[in-house]
């Protein structure tokens, strides 16, 4: 029996999309296997082979042993919008948006910026993308300010990631418009207000999109494979991410390029040397806003990470828990919890987290004034440990008051960043 893959039909903002293939059909690579519905995006064959099983969620393809280099091409359109959504483009950065939605935005005159932040800790692979090719995200840079009608863009990049800067200034020519934004190293400055707030003097509102700022952000890989849907009329079929964590191989992130859509994890993990010893849980995506996946989970258009973690500390003691809106959600803290065994006798929401379109927003993203009084409120209701899922200005405050309420604090990503022996978010360093 060949490898299976399982493309969800679900990889994107919007509703699902429709199969338009049945169980028993042989398929090629790169040929549309489902149909955007309303906000939505197609879904391609990122193989070759006969489709064993659909269902409401996925349509699994057993893929032939021997795989071909081509694809099936999109139709042809002068219009990039079109091309955008005939390959089935979304926000491969995140919550992944329908990119051909995001660039039918007219700026006016305004800015395109490119997130090439790299925002999460230990994900590696925008920035060898940028370090590998950064001219064909520049061509991108060029295609997408035409069409959402920018007259200025901006490449942000974390000030830290001296080679991706230097690829970018090689590639800039004089009298584009195009600019370098070099940004702080702190979560969560991969996040679009902040971005905003960073390179255009701006804090949008909660409720606001970059639009209301005159711009459009899109992601590094997202604006690759929008090059090559101009180029080479290919659709979205595979994905760039990292692997890191507890793995035969050692700590150091692995990057894989090119992966198609549909993978096991678990082949992933083998892949990058397979899992060294027990563990504790499997993360899909980076340390803040990544979810628990298994070893079955598979990857999508906006998989960006594959942590595996050591085992979790244990907690008797009564714990509170501190949700932020730039990390792990209340449910996220819970499920942590449960794996550490400890008791939750309270929950609090940052000060700055409200809801907005049905999620939570931080008033301004990586900006914190503290709290001191959420940390009362928690130890009122009996808490005696912390779980946080704060970004690095907000943690930063919370261990200006908990050390001295005698409270110990845990943070959502500690059981990752003692995997791969980095620093632990607590204190921003002065």
């Amino acid at each position: 029996m060949g490898k299976i893959y399982k493309l969800l039909l679900k990889q994107h903002i919007g509703a699902p999309a429709v199969s338009v293939v049945e169980t028993g059909a042989t398929v090629k690579r790169g040929e549309r296997i489902a149909e955007a519905q309303g906000l939505g995006a197609h879904v391609h064959a990122s193989v070759s082979g006969k489709v064993v099983a659909i269902d409401e969620t996925c349509i699994a393809i057993e893929a032939d042993d021997k795989q071909p280099d081509d694809f099936v091409p999109i139709p042809a359109s002068d219009d990039l919008v079109e091309t955008i959504k005939n390959a089935g483009i979304v926000g491969m950065g995140g919550a992944g948006f329908p990119t051909h939605v995001k660039l039918a935005t007219d700026t006016k005159g305004g800015t395109l910026i490119v997130n090439a932040v790299e925002c999460e800790p230990l994900l590696k692979h925008n920035i060898k993308q940028i370090i590998a090719d950064p001219a064909k995200i520049y061509r991108g840079m060029l295609m997408c300010m035409k069409t959402v009608n920018a007259a200025r863009g901006l490449f942000a990049v974390k000030a830290k990631n001296t080679e991706a800067l230097k690829a970018f200034k090689a590639v800039i020519k004089a009298g584009d418009g195009i600019e370098i934004a070099e940004l702080p190293d702190m979560y969560p400055m991969g996040e679009e207000r902040a971005i905003i707030r960073e390179t255009l003097g701006m804090l949008l509102g909660t409720d606001q999109l970059p639009s209301a700022a005159g711009a459009v952000v899109i992601n590094v890989e997202t604006i690759s494979r929008v090059v090559e849907a101009v180029e080479d009329r290919r659709p979205v079929i595979t994905k760039n991410l990292t692997v890191v964590g507890k793995l035969k191989k050692g700590m150091e992130s692995q990057v894989f390029m090119e992966v198609p859509v549909g993978s096991r994890v678990g082949d992933l993990i083998e892949e990058a040397g397979g899992i060294d010893g027990k563990y504790g849980e499997i993360i899909m995506g980076g340390p803040f806003t990544g979810t628990a996946t298994t070893l079955d989970g598979v990857v999508t258009k906006t998989s960006g990470g594959i942590i595996v973690t050591m085992e979790f500390m244990r907690e008797k003691r009564p714990m509170g828990l501190l949700v932020c809106a730039c990390g792990g959600n209340e449910a996220r803290l819970r499920e942590i919890s449960v794996k550490m065994e400890a008791n939750v006798v309270g929950v609090q929401k940052c000060k700055q987290a409200v809801e907005a379109r049905g999620v939570l927003k931080c008033e301004n993203p990586g900006n914190c004034p503290g709290q001191a009084e959420k940390i009362m409120e928690l130890r009122k209701a009996g808490a005696q440990v912390l779980l946080v899922s704060n970004c690095s200005d907000c943690t930063n405050t919370v261990m200006c008051v908990a050390p001295k309420l005698k409270m110990p604090v845990y943070h959502e990503t500690d059981h990752v960043m003692r995997t791969v022996n980095h620093s632990l978010i607590r204190r921003l360093p002065i």
